[in-house]
């Protein structure tokens, strides 16, 4: 709205936060009444033949794994190993929705097989395992010699700062166009926010193309740099590569109407071709990432995408708020400028809190969930630090609704960076929250919830991952990854591991460990009883060097 003035532009009526309330609770309340749905994001594997560690009388021809959702292949990463170390799989697996079957060669002997497998489930995130079973009779396990078939930590952490950037990248174009489009005083210079919203189109360029170059290293497993012709193709031929393709070519279309705008006003033609490039992009993000998967995938897809559009505009109207029109608009301007864009901020908050509600129920699914899976840590981290800006917002708007903020801007353009100070960590959380499997997803097939434990142990040799999965009284499955201290596989000579529990006297238990990789190893343990547990590992790397870690892991 440039050449705006006070006198033409009315201080915006009071919203009605009894409506909102209202609304947002009926939809609470219909989505915890919903009938459940099975976990749907992060595939997990539910059944198989032959069964882990099964004892079967004759070699089978083929083995069949099932998932929860849909898988796709990661070619090379589904290997059978034959009692005598050779590989035991013939030809490609076939995948058939949530079943892959893998032929195999029922001639190889009897003995001990090993299986490894990495796949990618429905949202585009890559899972990976192995078991071991017999034919005949058990015999000493197999190893597979071939690659390792986790992503190298650098990776992982790539992704994450990928995403982070593509969101920042986002609200830096969305505040400066929207605000050049409406509220931009025409006197004003334009080329401060031009300037900030082409570093907007290039940040977010450049974390769509790395994300797409992350992805394949992500799923296939390897370090940042181990990226082929044929894994990129694997990457652009899904969801996740169409979408950050679509995303580039409308970033690309939409450089062309952002010219333009950057120098004048524009009509109204261009400004809703420039709104309806925008919408589109949005929905790039939920469709190669959890909501695509999800149990109501529509919906998701739909609410994520307003949750994204609304977060763009507060904070991107923020940032230009902040660094520009504080310091640079009269009283007179920043009169008019003010009411309208405390409406702005007030309904981009208020479908940002019922977008990420409907979403996080999605998700979450329940209460235990919310506090018992990482993901719902994440999702109270981020309501938490979203209450606090909230906070800081509600001073701003009665600042602009006493109107002494357009004659004393300064109280105002410091809460503005209080708000994006702490919506930059929110922005952090978020990132991680899309790389981390969906409370859903953290259950047991039986519906019981999964306390799956984590963590890493450091010695002067190596640096140790261990996960232990369910972390539950009975049968435990558990992963051991070595690395050195640049992060990179450390192979390893020998394994040994012991749990103990003195509170119950239980003396160290030995937990027979599988070699998988050079760098990985699996073992299972039956825990009798619920406590803090005791575990130690020795990681021999050489013929002298050892070291050994303990850690305290709480068992259910």
């Amino acid at each position: 709205m440039a050449g705006m003035t006070a006198a033409t532009l009315r201080p915006p009526r009071r919203l009605a936060p009894l409506g909102t309330l209202a609304g947002l609770l009926v939809t609470v309340v219909a989505l915890l009444l919903a009938p459940a749905t099975p976990a749907s994001a992060h595939a997990v594997l539910v059944s198989s033949s032959p069964a882990a560690s099964a004892v079967v009388p004759s070699a089978p021809s083929e083995v069949v794994l099932t998932f929860s959702e849909p898988v796709r292949k990661v070619a090379g990463k589904i290997r059978v190993i034959a009692p005598d170390g050779a590989r035991a799989d013939r030809g490609e697996p076939s995948f058939s929705d949530t079943v892959v079957t893998i032929p195999v060669d029922p001639s190889a002997g009897r003995g001990t097989y090993l299986i490894s497998y990495r796949v990618i489930s429905a949202d585009n995130h890559p899972i990976s395992g192995a078991f071991t079973w017999s034919v005949g009779a058990p015999s000493t396990p197999p190893t597979d010699s071939g690659s390792d078939t986790r992503a190298d930590p650098v990776v992982e952490t790539g992704v994450k700062v990928a995403k982070y950037l593509g969101y920042a990248g986002l609200l830096l174009l969305v505040g400066p166009a929207l605000v050049l489009g409406a509220l931009w005083p025409r006197r004003l210079d334009r080329r401060g926010p031009a300037r900030l919203a082409w570093a907007g189109v290039g940040v977010l360029a450049f974390a769509t193309v790395a994300e797409l170059w992350l992805q394949v290293p992500y799923t296939a497993g390897g370090g940042l740099f181990d990226v082929t012709g044929a894994g990129f193709a694997d990457v652009l031929g899904g969801t996740y590569g169409t979408a950050h393709l679509v995303r580039l070519g409308l970033l690309a279309a939409a450089a062309f109407l952002l010219r333009p705008l950057f120098a004048g006003p524009v009509g109204h033609t261009d400004a809703i071709i420039l709104a309806v490039l925008g919408g589109a992009a949005l929905f790039t993000w939920p469709l190669a990432g959890h909501p695509a998967a999800s149990p109501a995938p529509a919906v998701s897809v739909v609410v994520d995408a307003v949750h994204l559009g609304s977060m763009a505009v507060w904070l991107g109207g923020l940032v230009m708020l902040g660094g520009f029109l504080l310091r640079l608009a009269d009283e007179r301007e920043l009169g008019a400028i003010l009411p309208v864009w405390s409406r702005w901020a007030a309904l981009s908050v208020a479908a940002l809190l019922l977008a990420g509600t409907v979403q996080a129920l999605i998700e979450v699914a329940t209460p235990a969930a919310l506090v018992d899976t990482t993901y719902g840590r994440l999702v109270l981290a981020k309501i938490l630090l979203f209450a606090l800006v909230i906070g800081v917002a509600a001073y701003s708007r009665a600042l602009v609704r006493r109107r002494t903020a357009a004659a004393h801007p300064a109280p105002v353009r410091r809460a503005v960076w209080v708000e994006l100070a702490i919506t930059a960590v929110v922005l952090g959380v978020t990132a991680t929250l899309v790389q981390t499997p969906p409370a859903r997803s953290a259950a047991e097939v039986a519906g019981t919830p999964d306390n799956f434990f984590t963590t890493t142990l450091s010695s002067p040799l190596y640096s140790l991952q261990v996960e232990l999965d369910p972390a539950r009284r009975g049968n435990n499955s558990m992963h051991l990854y070595a690395y050195t201290s640049d992060n990179r596989p450390q192979p390893v000579a020998e394994w040994k591991a012991t749990a103990a529990l003195p509170s119950a006297g239980i003396e160290p238990i030995e937990i027979p460990l599988l070699p998988l990789t050079d760098n990985h190893a699996s073992g299972e343990i039956n825990l009798p009883a619920s406590g803090d547990w005791q575990f130690r590992f020795t990681v021999r790397i050489s013929d002298i060097d050892q070291a050994t870690v303990s850690a305290t892991v709480p068992i259910r």
